[in-house]
């Protein structure tokens, strides 16, 4: 599961929502999960106290720039290898390999930078790198990529955003939605998950902001992904985007979550 929980789950001046956050991984229970936005988990033991109360155990990354990021991984599961991707990105990149029947899985959290187009492209052929590093053919990248979907015509939505959050979304000069992110992905050979699981489904089904939380930075939109390569793909059982309960107002985002049948080593 990936989840971007907006501020480490509280907001200055506002409601803790750390709880409702604990509350939704707790009724999902998932083997691997990718945390973006954690502000101030990275000091004072926070990291450690909320993955004990999940039941988990962090491997966190710290930002240069923005907020760290963290993959938590579930006993039995076992961690082969786990740390940072080391390149300046705006938020963080964290790498894990966990044990598996099937081989060893490598996973990437991430968070892209939220605020420029040519950033995000840079961040994700890092990404792809550190992929093709990867021990084997199961490799999972999972996060906030803040970017849109190259197959879907974005120009409607986006013209319902003030032009502060729009042009986060448009490329200089022209004006055309920036895509180019996601493409890049895609052309790794990489496959986004939720549509290749879900083929015929309305695309509002797969859009992850805004929740009930709010955001006016959001159209309708699918930001957060889960891209595998095909030996992952060829695993999924299933992926969905998880709302109703506290996932309406933990976050601006919702979790998106995949089932893979791997098994444990």
């Amino acid at each position: 599961m990936t989840w971007n929980i907006r501020t480490g789950g509280a907001d200055r001046g506002g409601a803790d929502r750390l709880d409702q956050v604990v509350r939704v991984v707790n009724q999902q229970m998932p083997d691997v999960l990718a945390l973006q936005e954690l502000r101030g988990f990275d000091s004072d033991g926070l990291m450690a106290i909320v993955a004990g109360r999940v039941g988990m155990t962090p491997h966190l990354a710290r930002s240069c720039f923005g907020q760290p990021v963290a993959v938590l991984v579930r006993p039995p599961y076992r961690v082969l290898a786990a740390g940072a991707v080391r390149r300046p990105f705006h938020h963080a990149a964290a790498r894990v390999v966990v044990s598996t029947s099937a081989g060893p899985l490598t996973v990437l959290g991430t968070h892209l930078c939220p605020y420029s187009g040519g950033r995000r492209r840079m961040e994700v052929d890092w990404l792809v790198g550190a992929l093709r590093r990867a021990p084997g053919p199961l490799t999972l990248l999972a996060g906030d990529l803040n970017s849109l979907d190259p197959t879907v015509d974005h120009t409607a939505r986006l013209a319902g955003l003030s032009a502060l959050y729009r042009r986060r979304h448009v490329r200089r000069g022209g004006g055309a939605v920036d895509t180019r992110a996601i493409a890049r992905l895609l052309a790794a050979n990489l496959v986004d998950l939720w549509p290749s699981s879900n083929v015929g489904a309305p695309e509002a089904d797969g859009l992850t902001v805004p929740t009930r939380f709010g955001g006016a930075e959001f159209a309708a939109m699918r930001l957060d992904y889960l891209f595998g390569s095909s030996a992952v793909a060829e695993r999924v059982r299933g992926c969905q985007v998880i709302r109703g309960g506290p996932a309406d107002t933990a976050s601006d985002h919702y979790p998106l979550l995949t089932t893979l049948d791997l098994g444990v080593d």
